[in-house]
Protein backbone atom coordinates (compact mmCIF):
# COMPACT_ATOMS: atom_id res chain seq x y z
CA UNK A 1 0.00 0.00 0.00
CA UNK A 2 1.20 3.38 -0.87
CA UNK A 3 1.70 5.46 1.98
CA UNK A 4 -0.09 8.39 0.01
CA UNK A 5 -2.95 6.60 -0.47
CA UNK A 6 -4.48 7.99 3.26
CA UNK A 7 -4.95 11.71 4.02
CA UNK A 8 -4.02 12.14 7.92
CA UNK A 9 -6.11 15.36 8.53
CA UNK A 10 -9.12 13.18 7.06
CA UNK A 11 -8.76 10.35 8.72
CA UNK A 12 -8.61 12.50 12.37
CA UNK A 13 -11.28 14.20 11.34
CA UNK A 14 -13.96 11.07 11.12
CA UNK A 15 -12.51 9.65 14.37
CA UNK A 16 -15.48 10.63 16.84
CA UNK A 17 -13.04 10.39 19.59
CA UNK A 18 -11.81 13.90 17.49
CA UNK A 19 -15.52 15.20 16.14
CA UNK A 20 -15.46 18.32 18.58
CA UNK A 21 -12.18 20.00 16.78
CA UNK A 22 -12.10 22.43 14.28
CA UNK A 23 -10.14 22.40 11.31
CA UNK A 24 -7.50 24.15 11.87
CA UNK A 25 -7.02 21.90 15.51
CA UNK A 26 -7.50 18.89 13.19
CA UNK A 27 -4.59 20.35 10.56
CA UNK A 28 -2.40 21.02 13.91
CA UNK A 29 -2.62 17.59 15.29
CA UNK A 30 -2.28 15.98 11.62
CA UNK A 31 1.17 17.64 11.57
CA UNK A 32 2.35 15.00 14.53
CA UNK A 33 0.86 12.24 13.51
CA UNK A 34 2.24 9.53 11.36
CA UNK A 35 1.36 7.00 8.82
CA UNK A 36 1.35 3.18 9.13
CA UNK A 37 0.54 0.28 7.55
CA UNK A 38 0.05 -3.38 7.97
CA UNK A 39 -0.85 -6.30 6.26
CA UNK A 40 -3.12 -9.31 6.71
CA UNK A 41 -2.03 -11.35 9.64
CA UNK A 42 0.74 -8.82 10.85
CA UNK A 43 1.18 -7.87 14.72
CA UNK A 44 0.70 -3.71 15.48
CA UNK A 45 1.40 -4.16 19.36
CA UNK A 46 2.09 -7.02 21.39
CA UNK A 47 0.62 -7.97 25.24
CA UNK A 48 3.00 -6.12 27.66
CA UNK A 49 4.74 -4.60 24.90
CA UNK A 50 5.24 -0.83 26.64
CA UNK A 51 2.83 1.41 24.48
CA UNK A 52 4.12 4.43 22.35
CA UNK A 53 0.97 6.56 21.19
CA UNK A 54 -2.46 6.01 19.58
CA UNK A 55 -3.16 4.19 16.94
CA UNK A 56 -6.53 5.19 14.88
CA UNK A 57 -7.50 2.67 11.89
CA UNK A 58 -8.04 4.57 8.97
CA UNK A 59 -9.16 1.44 6.83
CA UNK A 60 -8.87 -2.12 7.36
CA UNK A 61 -9.90 -4.19 10.47
CA UNK A 62 -7.63 -4.59 13.76
CA UNK A 63 -8.70 -7.62 16.07
CA UNK A 64 -7.32 -7.27 19.56
CA UNK A 65 -7.36 -10.51 21.69
CA UNK A 66 -5.62 -11.83 24.75
CA UNK A 67 -3.77 -15.88 24.37
CA UNK A 68 -3.39 -18.04 26.84
CA UNK A 69 -0.41 -20.02 28.38
CA UNK A 70 -1.17 -22.95 26.02
CA UNK A 71 -1.83 -20.85 23.03
CA UNK A 72 -5.93 -20.20 23.01
CA UNK A 73 -6.77 -17.22 21.97
CA UNK A 74 -9.95 -14.70 23.44
CA UNK A 75 -11.04 -11.76 20.67
CA UNK A 76 -11.72 -8.99 23.09
CA UNK A 77 -12.73 -6.65 20.06
CA UNK A 78 -12.50 -6.16 16.64
CA UNK A 79 -12.06 -2.56 15.58
CA UNK A 80 -12.93 -1.15 12.28
CA UNK A 81 -12.24 2.35 10.60
CA UNK A 82 -12.64 5.65 12.66
CA UNK A 83 -12.45 3.79 15.90
CA UNK A 84 -9.27 4.03 18.54
CA UNK A 85 -7.14 1.02 19.09
CA UNK A 86 -5.93 0.51 23.05
CA UNK A 87 -6.61 3.78 24.39
CA UNK A 88 -6.16 3.10 27.82
CA UNK A 89 -1.99 2.24 28.10
CA UNK A 90 -1.77 5.96 26.20
CA UNK A 91 -2.47 7.23 29.23
CA UNK A 92 -1.63 5.46 32.43
CA UNK A 93 1.63 4.98 30.72
CA UNK A 94 1.16 1.07 31.32
CA UNK A 95 1.60 -1.77 29.00
CA UNK A 96 -0.64 -2.79 26.65
CA UNK A 97 -2.82 -5.47 28.53
CA UNK A 98 -3.65 -7.08 25.51
CA UNK A 99 -2.22 -7.45 21.44
CA UNK A 100 -4.08 -6.06 18.63
CA UNK A 101 -3.62 -7.77 14.71
CA UNK A 102 -4.36 -6.68 11.17
CA UNK A 103 -6.94 -9.50 10.12
CA UNK A 104 -6.68 -7.30 6.74
CA UNK A 105 -4.69 -4.95 5.09
CA UNK A 106 -4.69 -1.87 8.04
CA UNK A 107 -3.62 1.74 7.30
CA UNK A 108 -3.22 3.82 10.76
CA UNK A 109 -2.75 7.40 12.22
CA UNK A 110 -0.15 7.17 14.99
CA UNK A 111 0.14 9.84 17.53
CA UNK A 112 2.83 9.45 19.94
CA UNK A 113 1.60 9.29 24.06
CA UNK A 114 3.76 12.87 24.20
CA UNK A 115 2.39 14.66 21.28
CA UNK A 116 -1.39 13.42 22.23
CA UNK A 117 -0.85 14.15 26.37
CA UNK A 118 0.06 17.83 25.15
CA UNK A 119 -2.97 17.64 22.43
CA UNK A 120 -5.36 16.73 25.33
CA UNK A 121 -3.89 19.45 27.99
CA UNK A 122 -4.92 22.02 25.56
CA UNK A 123 -8.24 20.36 24.60
CA UNK A 124 -9.54 19.01 27.51
CA UNK A 125 -12.79 17.96 25.87
CA UNK A 126 -10.81 15.20 23.82
CA UNK A 127 -9.86 13.71 26.91
CA UNK A 128 -13.44 13.61 28.01
CA UNK A 129 -14.12 11.88 25.01
CA UNK A 130 -11.44 9.14 25.25
CA UNK A 131 -12.85 8.68 28.93
CA UNK A 132 -16.19 7.45 27.35
CA UNK A 133 -14.68 5.38 24.72
CA UNK A 134 -12.38 3.47 27.65
CA UNK A 135 -15.80 3.20 29.92
CA UNK A 136 -17.49 2.08 26.39
CA UNK A 137 -14.57 -0.49 26.36
CA UNK A 138 -14.92 -1.63 30.02
CA UNK A 139 -18.50 -2.37 29.96
CA UNK A 140 -17.99 -4.45 26.79
CA UNK A 141 -15.43 -6.34 28.82
CA UNK A 142 -17.58 -7.13 31.74
CA UNK A 143 -20.23 -8.60 29.11
CA UNK A 144 -17.71 -10.90 27.62
CA UNK A 145 -16.97 -11.82 31.60
CA UNK A 146 -20.25 -12.29 31.80
CA UNK A 147 -20.78 -14.51 29.16
CA UNK A 148 -17.87 -16.43 29.60
CA UNK A 149 -18.67 -17.31 32.82
CA UNK A 150 -22.86 -17.86 32.68
CA UNK A 151 -23.20 -19.20 29.03
CA UNK A 152 -21.92 -22.52 27.00
CA UNK A 153 -20.49 -22.40 24.21
CA UNK A 154 -23.79 -23.32 22.50
CA UNK A 155 -26.16 -20.79 23.89
CA UNK A 156 -23.29 -18.29 22.55
CA UNK A 157 -23.00 -19.68 19.42
CA UNK A 158 -26.99 -19.56 18.99
CA UNK A 159 -26.96 -15.83 19.90
CA UNK A 160 -24.06 -14.79 17.34
CA UNK A 161 -26.39 -17.05 14.60
CA UNK A 162 -29.47 -14.88 15.18
CA UNK A 163 -27.75 -11.72 15.60
CA UNK A 164 -26.23 -12.57 11.91
CA UNK A 165 -29.37 -13.59 10.44
CA UNK A 166 -30.94 -10.63 11.61
CA UNK A 167 -28.26 -8.12 10.15
CA UNK A 168 -26.51 -9.82 7.24
CA UNK A 169 -29.03 -12.68 6.70
CA UNK A 170 -31.43 -12.33 3.36
CA UNK A 171 -34.86 -14.20 3.05
CA UNK A 172 -34.39 -16.77 0.48
CA UNK A 173 -36.36 -19.39 -0.17
CA UNK A 174 -34.48 -22.47 1.77
CA UNK A 175 -34.11 -19.91 4.63
CA UNK A 176 -32.24 -16.67 6.07
CA UNK A 177 -29.20 -16.98 4.06
CA UNK A 178 -25.85 -15.72 5.06
CA UNK A 179 -21.80 -15.79 5.57
CA UNK A 180 -20.24 -16.54 8.87
CA UNK A 181 -18.02 -13.12 8.77
CA UNK A 182 -14.78 -15.22 10.14
CA UNK A 183 -13.64 -18.98 10.08
CA UNK A 184 -14.45 -21.39 12.78
CA UNK A 185 -11.16 -21.28 14.19
CA UNK A 186 -11.74 -17.21 14.37
CA UNK A 187 -15.20 -17.66 15.66
CA UNK A 188 -14.07 -19.77 18.43
CA UNK A 189 -11.82 -17.24 19.33
CA UNK A 190 -14.52 -14.58 19.74
CA UNK A 191 -16.70 -17.09 21.76
CA UNK A 192 -13.54 -18.44 24.05
CA UNK A 193 -13.64 -21.99 22.93
CA UNK A 194 -11.90 -24.42 20.54
CA UNK A 195 -12.98 -24.58 16.93
CA UNK A 196 -13.27 -28.29 17.14
CA UNK A 197 -16.57 -27.48 19.47
CA UNK A 198 -17.60 -24.65 17.10
CA UNK A 199 -18.13 -27.26 14.27
CA UNK A 200 -19.27 -29.96 16.34
CA UNK A 201 -22.26 -27.45 17.51
CA UNK A 202 -22.90 -26.14 13.95
CA UNK A 203 -23.65 -29.77 12.77
CA UNK A 204 -25.78 -30.15 16.27
CA UNK A 205 -28.45 -27.65 14.85
CA UNK A 206 -27.91 -28.80 11.79
CA UNK A 207 -28.98 -31.97 12.51
CA UNK A 208 -31.67 -30.80 14.77
CA UNK A 209 -32.95 -29.12 11.13
CA UNK A 210 -32.94 -25.99 12.80
CA UNK A 211 -29.37 -24.82 10.23
CA UNK A 212 -27.58 -25.85 7.20
CA UNK A 213 -24.30 -25.63 7.19
CA UNK A 214 -21.84 -25.41 3.85
CA UNK A 215 -18.37 -24.35 4.93
CA UNK A 216 -19.12 -20.23 6.48
CA UNK A 217 -22.18 -20.21 4.32
CA UNK A 218 -25.32 -20.46 7.05
CA UNK A 219 -28.95 -21.00 6.35
CA UNK A 220 -31.33 -20.36 9.12
CA UNK A 221 -34.29 -23.10 8.15
CA UNK A 222 -36.03 -21.59 11.70
CA UNK A 223 -35.52 -18.66 13.39
CA UNK A 224 -38.42 -19.31 15.58
CA UNK A 225 -36.79 -22.67 16.31
CA UNK A 226 -33.41 -21.04 17.43
CA UNK A 227 -34.78 -18.78 19.63
CA UNK A 228 -37.06 -20.87 21.31
CA UNK A 229 -34.11 -22.92 22.17
CA UNK A 230 -31.93 -20.00 23.19
CA UNK A 231 -34.63 -18.82 25.46
CA UNK A 232 -35.12 -22.42 26.81
CA UNK A 233 -31.26 -22.76 28.01
CA UNK A 234 -31.14 -19.12 29.49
Amino acid sequence: MASESIDLATTLEKTALLSSLSRAEIQSLAARTVRKHFTSGELLFSEDEPCHGLHIIARGTVRIFKTSVNGREQVLALNHAGESVAELPVFDGGRYPASAMAIEDVELAFISRPDFHAFCLEHPEVALKMLAVVGARLRRLVGIIEELSFTTIRQRLISVLLRLADTEGRQTQRGIEFQLPASHQELASQLGTVRELISRNLARLQAEGLIDVDARQIVVKDRCGLHALLTSMS
